[in-house]
């Protein structure tokens, strides 16, 4: 697992293609920068045969507004590296900003784009987060709010 300082993940940036549409976007999330913040997640380090390939990917799945920026990654052996993560900041077309977890979970419950549910891409998050043991209240509060209101 892999930690970048001072920011936190939040589902702030609007997703009009994959998990909404133009006209009911989706929330996905982006790095928000909060002093003292510490986000946990999964760093992979490509052989340069594919990097090619994959960044075509992925600059393609994240085009909605994302950025590619260079943050220092640490690791819990003491390490650290410079890496790439996809952040979409305030000044992007798709940023959506801070909404009240009521809002977001409305938001999440309701959106569908091509790639599938709103609802189904924040599950994923909170399963994958739970599975590597990464305490993530907002998306924790998102996912029991997403789930009441879908089993009414």
């Amino acid at each position: 697992m892999a930690r970048i300082g001072g920011y936190a993940r939040r589902f702030w940036q609007g997703s009009h293609d994959h998990r909404g549409t133009e006209k009911n976007p989706g929330r996905v999330v982006t790095l928000i920068e909060m002093q003292h913040a510490l986000c946990t997640g999964m760093a992979y380090r490509l052989h340069e045969a594919v990097l090619s390939e994959t960044f075509r990917h992925l600059d393609d799945r994240e085009k909605n507004g994302y950025a590619r920026e260079t943050e220092c990654f640490s690791f819990d052996n003491g390490n650290s590296v410079s890496g790439l993560v996809y952040i979409a900041t305030e000044d992007n077309f798709a940023y959506m900003g801070e909404a009240s977890p009521e809002q977001l979970a409305e938001i999440i419950a309701t959106s569908r784009g091509r790639s599938g549910s709103n609802s189904e891409y924040l599950f994923q998050l909170a399963s994958a987060l739970r599975r590597f043991n990464v305490d993530e209240p907002h998306v924790f509060d998102l996912e029991t709010r997403v789930r009441t209101l879908l089993e009414h």
